[in-house]
């Protein structure tokens, strides 16, 4: 918790017709990816959504949403990934979006989110980006941070990666700032989510 402007990283599972009945949010960009499963979304605006493995769902919460998540099946769990980063600016009109991603080119990353919806991402409300990718044991990869003065969170969903002269297993993570680009050497078949920040 608290890497730059991004508070909070939940990896989370719920059980099957489980989860969070109505609850509130203000002035936090939330993004949820979930792994396994389907998710089932409801807030006081009017939206609702299902969304599972492949999709991202952005919810800028603003001046004030209130939701609930379910599991939307009654016998098999979601896992999901949830995270919320701090709002460039106080009270945002709320808003909520999700999509859909075409399966990604093998060990490349995959732009999720930004903050103006280029290249087809998903807009929040910072200079944050999120990336996503799947790589082959033996592959390396470079990432450039895209602004000067953020930093990267580096978060392994699935295998072992070496950043930074570092290894990291499955569900471990590593923040890595004042560094202009950072080297990834996949040591096994490997799932990672980069999420760069802004530092202050």
């Amino acid at each position: 918790m608290g890497f730059g402007v991004l508070r909070v990283l939940n990896d989370d599972t719920i059980g099957p017709g489980q989860g969070f009945d109505l609850h509130p949010h203000r002035d936090m960009e939330i993004v949820t990816i979930p792994l396994s499963g389907t998710l089932k979304h409801e807030d006081n605006k009017g939206n609702m959504g299902v969304i599972g493995p492949g999709a991202v769902q952005v919810m800028s919460a603003g001046t004030g949403i209130v939701h609930s998540e379910f599991n939307a099946s009654e016998t098999e769990p979601v896992s999901l990934l949830q995270l919320w980063v701090e709002t460039d600016a106080l009270d945002h009109d709320p808003r909520y979006e999700d999509r859909k991603f075409p399966n990604a080119e093998k060990n490349t990353l995959q732009l999720l989110v930004s903050p103006d919806g280029r290249d087809g991402s998903l807009m929040i409300h910072q200079q944050a980006f999120f990336s996503l990718g799947d790589f082959t044991a033996g592959t390396s990869s470079e990432y450039g941070m895209t602004n000067s003065g953020n930093g990267v969170y580096v978060f392994v969903i699935e295998g072992e990666i070496e950043v930074e002269g570092k290894t990291l297993k499955k569900r471990d993570a590593l923040g890595v700032w004042g560094e202009k680009e950072i080297d990834l050497k996949f040591k096994a078949d490997s799932k990672v989510l980069l999420v760069e920040v802004p530092m202050e």
